[in-house]
């Protein structure tokens, strides 16, 4: 009788012990296991990277190039480089000087590399800046592939900051009410051309408010 007893203690322990053990498990898997580090640098870079990077296709690349009519004498500011392409083929095809503006290390690594491999590291140069705190004053040629909304605030910079004359050439998207002198369609995409007028209108001028 008494081993009975201690048989039956035994089962409901064991019973117990295996509650407790899912309980754990459950717990566990529902909230409580341990969380992910959490990186300051990455949520920081995350907030700031206000266009996804989307290569542009190289023969929208080289009609932008040739629409600004790129030569040998020229400077091109790419905005928002990605991986480099646009300045690099500008170095290659026509002798330019490049500076590419990414905010993204990743893309400015990828960059550097492609040019070394393309052979141009003594004409371009990338920078790890965010666009709307770099000096654009030495362009001759800036070239976009970013947001109507980051054109928009970008617009005043562009005609404060740059020579009457520049050129300004966008992959897919405009600039508001400031009307391109050309627009071009060049495998589905469109581009469109301005160039830095030698008074600009005060309404252009004007901060947009977004």
């Amino acid at each position: 009788m008494q081993q009975r007893q201690m048989l039956r203690l035994l089962a409901i322990s064991i019973s117990i012990g295996s509650l407790v053990f899912v309980g754990c498990k459950q717990q566990r898997r529902f909230g409580t296991e341990p969380q992910a580090e959490f990186n300051p640098g990455v949520r920081v870079l995350q907030r700031q990277l206000d266009v996804p990077y989307v290569p542009t296709p190289q023969p929208v690349v080289e009609r932008m190039l040739e629409i600004a009519q790129v030569g040998r004498n020229d400077v091109v500011y790419d905005l928002g480089s990605g991986d480099g392409r646009l300045v690099i083929t500008a170095a290659q095809k026509y002798g330019a000087r490049g500076v590419g503006i990414d905010i993204n290390p990743r893309r400015i690594q990828e960059a550097k590399k492609n040019a070394k491999a393309a052979g141009v590291t003594d004409l371009v140069e990338f920078r790890q800046q965010d666009l709307f705190k770099t000096d654009l004053s030495s362009a001759t040629v800036v070239t976009l592939y970013l947001l109507p909304r980051i054109n928009l605030k970008l617009r005043p910079k562009l005609l404060r900051e740059l020579q009457p004359g520049t050129r300004i050439v966008s992959h897919a998207f405009g600039m508001g009410d400031w009307k391109p002198q050309r627009v071009e369609r060049v495998s589905g995409r469109t581009i469109y051309y301005w160039v830095v007028p030698q008074q600009t209108p005060k309404d252009l001028q004007s901060k947009t408010n977004l």
